[in-house]
């Protein structure tokens, strides 16, 4: 009997473990793309401390702008390896150049809409901020570590 009991209260213990890791699990779901850069665009208003009706038209161009910029696709990525041929780094080097020209049009269109509701110095902070939020999220994933950062070390070998 007792070893019912305390195989009954293992399995009880258990499964309360496991309910209460999920729930943790739960609450720290990444946000999806719109709502983060539904996020940014607020945190950019308020920084800016813009009235009510000009952080609407902020954070609905705001989204706009980077739907746009994501339907652009993904940035091309080099081959580091060393495999291409010279055609191969030509057409990479290329799709480079059309992208960035793409993304230029688009900061310019977008340019011109700011235009309409905020001031000069209003637009330049907001990509100053745009650019430190770039930074730090890029920090965060682990892609702008700094140069030896996060690399193992050489060590000596025992001759």
């Amino acid at each position: 009997m007792k070893h019912i009991i305390r195989f009954t209260l293992a399995i009880l213990m258990m499964a309360l473990c496991s309910i209460s890791a999920n729930a943790q699990n739960n609450q720290h779901q990444r946000m999806s793309r719109e709502q983060l850069a539904e996020a940014q665009a607020n945190y950019i208003a308020r920084q800016l401390a813009l009235d009510d009706a000009t952080a609407g038209k902020f954070v609905s161009t705001y989204c706009d702008f980077l739907k746009e910029l994501w339907a652009l696709g993904p940035r091309v990525r080099q081959d580091r390896k060393g495999g291409n041929t010279d055609k191969q780094a030509q057409q990479a080097i290329t799709d480079r150049f059309e992208r960035s020209q793409k993304i230029l049009a688009l900061r310019e269109k977008y340019y011109k809409r700011y235009s309409t509701f905020l001031t000069q110095k209003q637009i330049q902070r907001v990509y100053e901020l745009e650019r430190q939020m770039m930074r730090r999220l890029s920090q965060k994933s682990g892609k702008g570590a700094r140069r030896g950062q996060g690399r193992k070390q050489m060590r000596p070998t025992g001759e």
